[in-house]
């Protein structure tokens, strides 16, 4: 999980997106590697997630934050560099998610994609975002990584 908040990563205030998306992750069976909070920055948000994918080989990687409109919003362009094959249906998901709850849902710039057999996702920032559009992805999503482990998920 890594959260993308430059204030939370100067120290100010608790880190509840992320603990929130650890949750998700949980639902899903998957184990937590790793939890981080980096500030706002586009070269070291596109060099963790490589680490987190290359290096460390996790399957499925999970931001909250950076997503809308603020100049120090850049966490859709650092995965969009990282990304090799984007997957636009899991980031109009959360969108469409998100509409019943805010009216700003359409400021949400977050995308979704694979490198390797890693999938990326970009989860607004507020702790209420995560919670109100993580289950229109949830059940998804492990069918996504069954298929990028090339386990024949099946399609339905």
């Amino acid at each position: 999980m890594l959260t993308l908040s430059t204030s939370r990563a100067d120290g100010e205030g608790e880190d509840v997106s992320g603990a929130k998306l650890a949750e998700l992750a949980r639902q899903l069976g998957a184990e937590e590697v790793e939890r981080e909070v980096l500030a706002d920055d586009r070269d070291l948000i596109e060099s963790r997630l490589r680490y987190w994918v290359d290096e460390r080989g996790c399957e499925l990687v999970l931001t909250t934050g950076g997503t809308g409109l603020a100049p120090a919003d850049v966490t859709p362009e650092a995965t969009a560099a990282v990304i090799e094959r984007p997957a636009p249906g899991i980031a109009e998901a959360i969108r469409r998610a998100s509409q019943p709850h805010t009216e700003f849902w359409m400021l949400s710039r977050g995308v979704a994609g694979t490198r390797g057999s890693s999938l990326i996702v970009n989860f607004p920032g507020s702790p209420a975002s995560v919670e109100q559009t993580a289950p229109g992805i949830a059940r998804v999503l492990p069918h996504a990584l069954a298929l990028l482990r090339d386990e024949g998920a099946g399609h339905r």
